[in-house]
């Protein structure tokens, strides 16, 4: 870090043993990504449940050359939140997660979803089961009526817009996958 790691207690006296902790789950941090320029942990016990013991609050300021990250765990219902150890814990987790889901988005991880290729139905042969598509640049593919997804084979028609799954198969381009798209026709 450029910047020394900053620790504030509010409301708490301060704690040789928490903030050593907290620099430990700082350093795990920083080896995670060692892009972090700066880090701030504030420890707070702002109030006492009438049921429940002090609910620790902790909120980490994460500064990275893109921006900043901030985790901000409010104590839960529950009573975990009373052992000071827990919510920090619970903090640098969530603070972690937030830093993977960031260098995820900086290294364009995030799935797409390539759309499938599109085309027409030239063909059709329904007594022996299969049939051709033409793709948008002139190919022909090979399909089998196993092959449609979503239909009933005998109710295609030569002109339905599919899209498709395509492999390649013994004798050439086939589709795996095919669903029609386009018209959708009810027929009683």
């Amino acid at each position: 870090m450029i910047i020394p790691l900053q620790i504030t207690f509010h409301n708490i006296p301060p704690s040789e043993a928490v903030e050593a902790k907290i620099r430990s789950l700082a350093d795990k941090l920083e080896h995670f990504y060692n892009r972090i320029t700066s880090c701030r942990v504030i420890v707070d016990a702002p109030h006492r449940h009438q049921r429940n013991g002090k609910l620790y609050q902790v909120r980490i300021d994460i500064t990275v050359p893109t921006g900043e990250i901030v985790v901000n765990r409010d104590p839960p219902e529950h009573q975990s939140h009373e052992d000071i150890y827990v919510a920090i814990r619970d903090a640098f987790d969530a603070a972690k997660r937030k830093l993977q889901d960031h260098t995820s988005m900086l290294r364009q991880e995030t799935k797409t979803h390539e759309e499938q290729p599109h085309g027409r139905i030239t063909s059709l042969f329904s007594d022996e089961g299969y049939g051709f598509i033409e793709t948008p640049d002139g190919s022909e593919v090979y399909f089998h009526r196993n092959s449609l997804f979503n239909g009933d084979f005998e109710q295609l028609q030569v002109g339905d817009e599919i899209r498709f799954a395509q492999e390649e198969g013994d004798k050439g381009p086939q589709a795996s996958t095919v669903r029609l798209i386009g018209k959708h026709r009810l027929q009683g």
